[in-house]
C-alpha cells in the first residue's frame, strides 16, 4: 500500500518535470553525493573557533548517520528504489542509476545532519542550510531514484541524529574541543 502511494506521489512530481527543472535537480542532487557538500562544509567550519563546535556536531553526526543509515539501515529494510521496482521508470532517470538500496535516503540524511546542525548553532545561516537540504531530498524524488517515504525517513532520522549530536557535543565535548584545539 505504501508502495503504491510513493509511486503516485513520484508521478504527480514527475508530471511537473521539464528542461530547466531537470537540469536543476541534476545538480541540486550532485551536492549530496557521498554527503560532499556537508563534509566540506564541516571541514571549513573547522578552520574557526567560532564555528568549531558546529563542526564537531556535522561530522559526529555525518559519521553516526553514515553508521546507522547506510551501513545498518539500508540493508536492514533492503528495499529496492523505484526505477528497479518498475522498470519502466528507467527510461526517465536523468543520472547514472545509484547502486544499493532505497531506504533511508542517503543524500537526505547527510544534508539533514548537516543542515540541522548549523541550525543549532545559528538560525539565520541554518534556515538557508534546511531549505538546501530540503531541495537535496526532493531532488532525490524529482530523479526517480527514490521513494518519498525513503526521504522522509532520511529527513527524521538526520533531524534526530544531528540533535543528538549535538547534546553530546553540549553535555560532553564543548569545553575540550574548544580548549584543545583553539588556534
Amino acid at each position: 500500500m505504501i508502495t503504491r502511494i510513493d509511486f503516485n506521489i513520484l508521478d504527480a512530481i514527475h508530471s511537473a518535470s521539464n528542461p530547466i527543472l531537470d537540469v536543476l535537480f541534476s545538480v541540486i542532487t550532485k551536492l549530496g553525493d557521498g554527503g560532499i557538500f556537508w563534509i566540506i562544509l564541516a571541514v571549513f567550519l573547522f578552520f574557526f573557533k567560532k564555528t568549531r563546535g558546529c563542526s564537531a556536531v556535522m561530522i559526529t553526526a555525518l559519521v553516526f548517520g553514515l553508521i546507522l543509515g547506510n551501513g545498518i539501515l539500508k540493508n536492514l529494510i533492503a528495499r529496492p528504489r523505484p526505477f528497479v521496482q518498475d522498470p519502466v521508470l528507467t527510461n526517465f532517470l536523468l543520472i547514472p542509476p545509484p547502486d544499493g538500496f532505497s531506504c533511508p535516503s542517503g543524500h537526505t540524511l547527510a544534508s539533514f545532519e548537516g543542515a540541522v546542525s548549523v541550525f543549532l548553532f545559528n538560525k539565520k545561516w541554518g534556515t538557508g542550510a534546511l531549505v538546501l537540504a530540503a531541495l537535496i531530498g526532493f531532488s532525490r524524488l524529482y530523479l526517480y531514484v527514490h521513494f518519498p517515504t525513503d526521504v522522509l525517513l532520511g529527513a527524521l532520522l538526520g533531524t534526530g541524529i544531528a540533535i543528538l549530536s549535538y547534546f553530546i557535543y553540549k553535555k560532553l565535548l564543548e569545553k575540550h574541543i574548544t580548549d584543545k584545539f583553539a588556534i
